[in-house]
Order: C-alpha cells, then sequence, then structure tokens
C-alpha cells in the first residue's frame, strides 16, 4: 500500500469517529462511516460534511476540496460494505469485548493486507489485537481530540505488531497530514498520562473558587500558550468521555490525580456534556462537534 488514495474505514460516527472520518475524506481518501444504526450514521456524516462546509466558508479549505471531501464520505451499517478497505480505524466505544470481537468479524470480510487501527486511549492494544487472528496487523492510532483540529497521533505497537504494519500505518497518516508520536503501549499512553490529572486539576481549581472557567482559560491560553483553554476543550470532548477515560485510567493505575472530580459526576447527571448538549461549562447556540 503506498500513498496513493485508500479507502479507509472508520468503525464508530461519534465524536472521535466523525473527526477522524472528516480527516480522511478531507485528505482525498475515500471514506466510508460505519456505526450500529442508520441514525447514527447519518448524524456523523452530518457532522463530516458540516464541519468541511464551515471549513469552506472560513477559508481553511478550497470549494473544490470541500466538495470532494463531502462527497467521498459515504456511511454503511454492513460490516460486509468494508471487504475493499486498506485501512479501518476503529473508534467505538472504550470497551475490550466489543473491540475485539469487532475486529474478529473483521478477520472474515477483508483483505490480509488491511491494517486496523484502535484509537484506544485507555485499553491494551495487544489485548485489542488479541481479537484479530492476525494480530500482527494492529497499531494503535490515538487522534487528539478534535481529530480534524489536532494535528498529533499517538502511535502504539501491540506485543505483535509487524513492521511492516507500523509503516503503512506511519505512510497513511503522513498522507492526512498528521504529526506521529511513537509511544508504548501502556495506559493513557503519552499525551492522556499528562492531559487527564492536568484537565482534573484545573476543574478543581475552578470547584474550588481559585479562578472563574473564563480566567483559567484565559490565563492556559494566554501564558501557557495552548490554542484553547482547558474548559473549551473539555466541552469538545464531551464531559462523559473525560469521566470514562479519567475512570478508567484510575483503575489501571490507582493514582488519585486520574480520578475525575465531583463536578464532572454532577455535569454528567444533569446531562450538561459540552458542545454536543448544548451546554456544558459554556452554553452553545451551535452545537456541532467541531464548531468554533
Amino acid at each position: 500500500m503506498t500513498n496513493a488514495t485508500k479507502t479507509v474505514a472508520v468503525l464508530g460516527a461519534g465524536t472521535m469517529g466523525s473527526g477522524i472520518a472528516t480527516v480522511a475524506t478531507r485528505a482525498g481518501h475515500r471514506t466510508l462511516l460505519y456505526d450500529l444504526t442508520d441514525d447514527r450514521v447519518e448524524r456523523g456524516l452530518t457532522t463530516v460534511r458540516g464541519f468541511l462546509d464551515k471549513s469552506v466558508k472560513l477559508g481553511r479549505l478550497t470549494a473544490e476540496r470541500g466538495a470532494a471531501g463531502s462527497a467521498g464520505i459515504t456511511g454503511t451499517t454492513d460490516l460486509k460494505d468494508l471487504a475493499d478497505c486498506d485501512v479501518v480505524v476503529e473508534a467505538v466505544f472504550e470497551d475490550l469485548e466489543v473491540k475485539k470481537e469487532l475486529f474478529g468479524e473483521l478477520d472474515g470480510i477483508v483483505s490480509d493486507e488491511t491494517v486496523f487501527h484502535t484509537n484506544t486511549s485507555t485499553l491494551s492494544v495487544t489485548a485489542i489485537a488479541s481479537g484479530s487472528k492476525r494480530p500482527e496487523r494492529v497499531v494503535g492510532t490515538h487522534y487528539c481530540n478534535p481529530a480534524p483540529l489536532m494535528k498529533l497521533v499517538e502511535v502504539a505497537n501491540g506485543r505483535h505488531t509487524a513492521g511492516w504494519a507500523h509503516r503503512v500505518t506511519a505512510e497513511y497518516l503522513e498522507s492526512v497530514g498528521k504529526t506521529i508520536v511513537v509511544t508504548k503501549d501502556r495506559p493513557g499512553f503519552i499525551v492522556n498520562r499528562f492531559l487527564i490529572p492536568w484537565e482534573n486539576s484545573c476543574i478543581t481549581a475552578l470547584e474550588t473558587g481559585l479562578g472563574t472557567k473564563e480566567s483559567i482559560d484565559t490565563a492556559v491560553t494566554g501564558a501557557l500558550g495552548h490554542p484553547m483553554g482547558p474548559f473549551r476543550l473539555l466541552d469538545i470532548v464531551g464531559l462523559d468521555i473525560h469521566q470514562q477515560v479519567a475512570t478508567r485510567l484510575y483503575e489501571q493505575l490507582r493514582e488519585p490525580r486520574f480520578f475525575p472530580p465531583p463536578m464532572v459526576g454532577r455535569m454528567v447527571a444533569a446531562g450538561d456534556l459540552g458542545r454536543k448538549t448544548g451546554r456544558g461549562f459554556y452554553t452553545y447556540d451551535d452545537t456541532r462537534l467541531f464548531g468554533s
């Protein structure tokens, strides 16, 4: 497989899946977005095309490239439609058995040369790869969120990942404009080992009155040089996702700094999950996942 146009399937049409599919189709690859129901697939496709349209309006993408990206992505609820894929990117719920089962099903559908990517950041790539009869083709590729805006992807090989699969993965990620950092197959990889405790500290600072959400966000962007503050970022990621990732890392590492602060649980219980629900730390008229 070369850097020519590929057929890329993304499993899961939620926040991460839609973002990863946007990255693939924007780069000119034939893209297939899979989920369990037509409604989920349609929401994901709407998110992708909405982001591309907005990018054109903002001058970040040419009209021709935007139109090609929108035309280059389709959706399906049938795994058999993935038969001709070169790359399959799994971005479903962080459940080990679900991920293993998906890769096992795909073994009998795709070719032996198809590379499997898992977007996990809390589960073992090796454990996920054990669901496939060909674990050597499974590679961890953790896209930083929001995937269409953040350039970094963490790449982690499982215990049996083959050199050819790693090389093909690097070539593909280069073709979609990503910067790669290689890390070990460990809970949280590099980014979430640092990010989750830091976000928890920011939430605790807000909860204890050290600053307002606006002042903390401004301090982080103005003094630390981050492209957005922690609360804007958490609203894009989703408080439910933060809670899940933080809890899973705490369960594995047993370090208190990974455990989500009480405010997170209250916000999740209230349905204040961030941009996707119209309210999180901030309120939003535009609930598109990658809106500005």
